[in-house]
């Protein structure tokens, strides 16, 4: 059976700033980003199966997606833990911001790494990631490719 791939794709809002960058990102700011998701399998062959047909199901993968990185990232404000954004971050947890901290600085490039071990980590047997693009602006993105990650 041939290997087939699929991509769904998702928006969320969400805020950082580069801690130590020596532009514009280094001041809080926000990115409406694309993210599209695409995973690689072979559709099911038992017929018995309500999914025949299908390698994983949209609504399968939109779940995993969604609670893993939509429902989180979602109009929250990411920094490094590990400078003195973790200063600014507590005070707006303080004042009822989602807020989440990360061990990197949160890029586009490290964003889309986290990304990827998250949804490999809730993928089912059979069922690769093959690659995530993260759009940060029309004309910025960064890509995760697995081939590129063995």
């Amino acid at each position: 059976m041939s290997n087939i791939r699929i991509t769904k794709q998702f928006n969320f809002e969400t805020g950082h700033a580069l801690y130590g960058y020596d532009g514009k990102c280094k001041n809080v700011h926000g990115h409406s980003y694309k993210l599209s998701v695409t995973v690689i399998g072979s559709p099911i062959t038992d017929r018995s199966n309500v999914k025949f047909g299908m390698v994983i199901d949209f609504s399968d993968l939109k779940k995993i997606v969604k609670e893993e990185i939509v429902d989180q990232f979602d109009h929250a404000t990411v920094f490094n833990e590990t400078t003195p954004h973790i200063e600014l971050a507590n005070e707006l947890k303080n004042r009822g911001h989602h807020v989440i901290l990360v061990d990197y600085q949160p890029t586009s490039e490290n964003m889309v790494v986290d990304f990827s071990k998250r949804i490999i980590a809730r993928l089912p047997a059979g069922i690769a990631l093959f690659s995530l693009k993260l759009q940060e602006t029309e004309s910025s993105f960064a890509e995760w490719y697995a081939s590129d990650n063995l």
